[in-house]
């Protein structure tokens, strides 16, 4: 899917400080129609971000860490991210992705693989269901949507973005047993990743309900449902 070149182009941010590699991306980009700007440093994607409708990030920039700019560009807005890392771990992808980003790429990657992911990546912004009920009461736990805020028997405990919309999800489905891949799709994104994709988010997605439960004080409030996901319970 090209995007269109009719007025109505779809605005990109490359954050990339090597000067061959963002000239070639930006150079791509635009021969598939895009509306391409870029940015060499973190600073400067700090403060060009907010006309784009999606930002390419390369984590590792001379000024600022990389996943410092994802959180704040996240903690602002939900423009969608292509989160990249030139370490090549496990660990690198995991941290782009909890620090907010939709999908974290290994460098060098293809640039068809590239745009197969952005158009991905703008399917699900773009078929984003409405808003949600501005709060959801389980019990003595209170989710608020409008301040991303949670409490829990008038305590207010601190949750990360995924965090809270992994809570959030469960608790709008309250009973209902809730697939891995479902919360890949929901939270993480495209679950038709290839396999070791999947294993990752899957740990991932263990690792805030870990969390979760211990900032809540309680593993009754998610539940495990083995070989399958997780349902919502109330303490």
């Amino acid at each position: 899917m090209r995007a269109s070149t009719l007025g109505n182009a779809m605005h990109v941010l490359v954050v990339e400080d090597e000067k061959d590699t963002a000239e070639s991306l930006v150079r791509g980009l635009r021969r598939h129609g895009y509306d391409v700007a870029a940015a060499a440093t973190g600073a400067r994607a700090l403060g060009a971000y907010a006309d784009t409708d999606l930002v390419l990030l390369d984590l590792e920039l001379p000024d600022i860490d990389g996943l410092e700019v994802c959180r704040s560009i996240r903690a602002a807005c939900d423009i969608p991210i292509i989160a990249f890392t030139d370490r090549g771990t496990e660990l690198d992808r995991v941290l782009g992705l909890q620090a907010g980003s939709d999908d974290c790429l290994d460098k060098p990657y293809g640039f068809r693989e590239l745009i197969a992911r952005i158009d991905a990546v703008m399917r699900r912004a773009r078929s984003r269901p409405a808003p949600p009920e501005p709060v959801v009461e389980r019990g003595p736990l209170r989710i608020d949507t409008a301040t991303r805020e949670v409490w829990l028997h008038g305590r207010w405990i601190a949750t990360s973005r995924k965090e809270f919309d992994l809570l959030h999800y469960l608790a709008s489905h309250p009973g209902v047993v809730i697939p891995r891949r479902r919360l890949m799709a929901e939270i993480w994104g495209d679950p038709m990743r290839h396999h070791a994709d999947c294993s990752q988010v899957s740990r991932t997605i263990d690792t805030h309900v870990s969390t979760l439960r211990r900032k809540l004080g309680s593993g009754a409030w998610i539940r495990t449902v083995r070989g399958v996901g997780f349902t919502f319970g109330q303490v």
